[in-house]
């Protein structure tokens, strides 16, 4: 447990919006998972239906899950706005660590790239354990073929060979990593700002730290209706990498605040935007039942 209690900001609204009010310069590292046709988005980026959910299970696919190549160039225009406002809020040397699907990658860092940042490095969080195998078989397709009698749809099954679309069974995401231009040499953007440097002796398996983390999904709990929380010792880890005690980090996709609980391991302050006030609250109440001390505003 933490010695001293850091502070907590959580607020609900369009991190567009929010992140207009927060100050140049005042935050030390920004870690998110940005939303990438989740939770009832559609193409346009607006909140839809909620995803019909069974036992925990998706029950239908929005829109926006379907694959488009459109999504990709969707999202660089949705998040250039955002990482155009984590760029100025950041100190010199400062970090943004963004969670993305792989195929969605180069959209991400195309956003920071043009706005600023300077792309430092990819990560991998590799996962084995609840990693659907999502490719979709072409049976039903060719059922449905009235253009084809029986014999022709059975001899193009035996052709097919049991084939399935491109998407084999997933076992990474991407973790984009950017970085806020330095004033002066690294030492002279420490010197003032203490950030721009990695703390080496941070290690997720004994070994000095490296760009493929494997993590494995962890348990939620009951009330926590979230899609896609990360792992709370993957994000810890993450923030001590970049990260000294008493520090913010901001996570404007702050979701069920799993990176809040990683910054309160770590003795981190942290400032949280969702526009779900339900996930907000999801959030405020995994903290509080870590501590009761802990300040919420």
């Amino acid at each position: 447990m933490p010695t001293s209690i850091p502070r907590f900001d959580l607020y609900t609204g369009d991190c567009r919006q929010i992140l207009t009010n927060i100050e140049d310069e005042s935050i030390h590292m920004v870690l998110t998972d940005p939303p990438y046709f989740l939770d009832g988005l559609d193409n346009r980026w607006k909140k839809g239906h909620a995803i019909p959910r069974n036992s925990g299970t998706v029950g239908g696919l929005p829109v926006g899950m379907k694959f488009d190549p459109e999504q990709g160039r969707k999202l660089q225009e949705f998040l250039t706005p955002v990482c155009e406002n984590l760029l100025r809020v950041l100190v010199p040397g400062g970090f943004m660590l963004m969670f993305s699907s792989p195929r969605l990658y180069h959209r991400m860092a195309l956003s920071a790239e043009e706005t600023g940042f300077e792309i430092r490095d990819q990560y991998v969080w590799r996962f084995t354990k609840s990693a659907q195998f999502k490719a979709f078989s072409m049976d039903h397709f060719v059922a449905q073929n009235s253009e084809l009698s029986a014999n022709e749809q059975d001899s193009m099954l035996q052709n097919l060979a049991g084939r399935k679309t491109p998407q084999l069974r997933p076992q990474f995401e991407s973790i984009l990593c950017a970085q806020k231009p330095r004033h002066g040499t690294f030492v002279d953007n420490w010197s003032k700002y203490r950030t721009g440097l990695i703390d080496p002796r941070q290690s997720l398996d004994g070994n000095s730290p490296s760009t493929v983390m494997h993590v494995e999904k962890s348990e939620k709990q009951s009330f926590n209706k979230h899609l896609t929380p990360k792992p709370v010792q993957l994000c810890e880890h993450l923030i001590r990498l970049f990260t000294m005690k008493g520090q913010i980090v901001l996570d404007p996709f702050v979701g069920s605040g799993t990176t809040c609980i990683a910054a309160y391991a770590a003795e981190r302050a942290c400032l949280g935007i969702d526009i779900n006030d339900e996930y907000v609250q999801i959030a405020k109440r995994r903290l509080a039942e870590l501590d009761r001390k802990i300040v919420i505003d």
